[in-house]
C-alpha cells in the first residue's frame, strides 16, 4: 500500500512539474532535446549509422542491466571498464557520420531540406524497375558491363558521396550511356535511390567469398560485397558472357531475362501490387 501511494504521488510530481501553466521551461526543455534527437537521426539517415545505432542500443541495454545486477565483480567491470571503453568507442565508430553531420553544418541547402527528398512511390518505382530490367538486357545484347545497385532500407549514402553526383530520372538512354565504354563514368557502380540514379562511378567494397569453378570479376564481386553489408540489390551485366545475374544478401541469383528482372525487383523492393496492376494498365 506503501509503495503504490508513493509511485502514486511521484506520478503527481511529474505531472505537477509537466503543468505549462506553473511553468512552461520544462516542456521547452523536452522540446528542444527531442528536436535536437529528431535532427541528428535525420542527418544519419540514409547511411550505416543506423544500425550501428541499433546495435549501441542493444549495448546500452545490456550494460544497464549489468549495472544494476547483485553481483560485485561484474558491476565492477561493467563501471571501471565497459562503459569508459563505450564512451571512447562511438565517435570513433561514428567518425564518418560525424563528419558529414559537421560538413552538413555549413551547407544550409543540404542541411535544411536536402536530406528529406525522397521519391518513392510505387508507381514511379514500378516504370524504375522496368527501366532496369530492359536497360540490363539490352547492355547484355551488346556485350556492355554494367553494375546497378537499387538502396532499400539501409542508406548508401556514404558510397554516393565517394562517386559522381547525378540526381536523375532512370531512364534507358541514360543508363546505357553511362555504362558505355568510352563514358568517362562506365566503371563502377550506379546507385539508385527511389526511382531516381543518385550516383555513378560509385565504389563499392568486394566480396571475398566468390567461390566456384567460374571466376568472377570485379562487378560480380562488387555486387556481392555490398549486398553482404547491406540490404540493397545489385543487378550486373557480365562483360565477358553477357550473363545478367542479380546480387540480394550476398546470394546470387542467375539465368535472368527482362521479366524475371521484373518480377524479382517487385518482390525485393515490396511494390504495391494494386500500383503495379494500375501502372501496367
Amino acid at each position: 500500500m506503501f509503495a503504490e501511494s508513493d509511485w502514486l504521488n511521484q506520478i503527481i510530481h511529474l505531472f505537477a512539474r509537466l503543468n505549462p501553466f506553473t511553468s512552461p521551461v520544462p516542456l521547452i526543455d523536452i522540446a528542444l532535446v527531442t528536436g535536437l534527437f529528431y535532427w541528428i537521426l535525420k542527418m544519419m539517415w540514409g547511411t550505416r549509422a543506423v544500425q550501428l545505432i541499433q546495435g549501441i542500443l542493444v549495448i546500452v541495454v545490456l550494460v544497464f542491466l549489468l549495472a544494476l545486477s547483485p553481483f560485485e565483480t561484474i558491476r565492477w567491470i561493467v563501471v571501471y571498464t565497459l562503459q569508459p571503453a563505450l564512451v571512447v568507442a562511438i565517435p570513433v565508430v561514428f567518425q564518418p557520420e560525424l563528419r558529414r553531420l559537421l560538413e552538413s553544418l555549413g551547407q544550409s541547402n543540404r542541411l535544411w531540406y536536402a536530406n528529406f527528398r525522397r521519391r518513392n512511390d510505387d508507381g514511379g518505382r514500378m516504370q524504375m524497375l522496368k527501366t532496369v530490367a530492359r536497360s540490363a538486357m539490352l547492355l547484355s545484347q551488346q556485350g556492355i558491363g554494367a553494375l546497378i545497385v537499387l538502396e532499400r532500407n539501409v542508406g548508401l549514402q556514404d558510397y554516393a558521396d565517394r562517386g559522381v553526383h547525378l540526381d536523375a530520372r532512370t531512364s534507358v538512354p541514360l543508363l546505357m550511356a553511362i555504362f558505355h565504354p568510352n563514358a568517362p563514368l562506365h566503371d563502377m557502380a550506379v546507385l539508385i535511390r527511389g526511382e531516381r540514379i543518385l550516383a555513378a562511378n560509385v565504389v563499392l567494397p568486394l566480396s571475398e567469398e566468390m567461390g566456384g569453378a567460374r571466376r568472377y570479376g570485379t562487378r560480380h564481386r562488387a555486387a556481392r560485397g555490398i549486398t553482404e553489408q547491406s540490404d540493397a540489390v545489385a543487378v550486373v551485366v557480365s562483360e565477358e558472357t553477357g550473363a545478367v545475374t542479380m546480387f540480394h544478401d550476398g546470394q546470387m541469383i542467375s539465368q535472368l531475362n527482362e521479366e524475371r528482372i521484373v518480377v524479382l525487383l517487385v518482390e525485393l523492393l515490396r511494390i504495391d501490387t494494386e500500383t503495379n496492376r494500375e501502372v501496367a494498365a
